[in-house]
């Protein structure tokens, strides 16, 4: 009786893990990056444990507005990933660009000041998990 409830439990944490929470269900933001944008910042990707993930992040400025592209990227799946432009490795002081879909680019606002933001994270809100971590460095 013990190992099925073992078992049983085991099984809905997993199974709970590949369900999307309420939080990554807005739209899609459909914002690009423009041909004459200048590349500002640039970082590769770093798995955290039993994570799979490649590609990187690159900072433009486009306009009057800086715009955080998603090159060449992949990641495990995961529920209610986020997008955060962070001040250190760790989700505690960021800027939340939006929920991981299928967009490649994220618009910073205007507020935020890059030279405070050295890390771009790939972190599971809804079960506190980072999956990823992109240092910036500068052109």
């Amino acid at each position: 009786m013990k190992k099925t409830l073992l078992v049983l439990g085991i099984l809905t944490l997993l199974i709970s893990c590949e369900q999307v929470g309420e939080l990554t269900k807005d739209g899609v933001n459909t914002t690009t990056i423009s041909q004459i944008s200048t590349l500002n910042y640039h970082g590769n990707f770093v798995p955290t444990s039993g994570i799979t993930v490649t590609g990187g992040a690159k900072i433009y400025l486009d306009g009057n507005q800086y715009k955080l592209e998603l090159e060449n990227f992949s990641i495990s799946s995961g529920p209610d990933l986020k997008v955060y432009l962070s001040k250190t490795n760790l989700p505690n002081d960021f800027v939340s660009l939006g929920n991981l879909t299928s967009q490649t680019v994220y618009a910073i606002p205007q507020t935020v000041d890059l030279s405070n933001y050295k890390y771009v994270l790939i972190h599971c809100q809804q079960y506190n998990h980072l999956f990823a971590i992109a240092e910036l460095i500068q052109n």
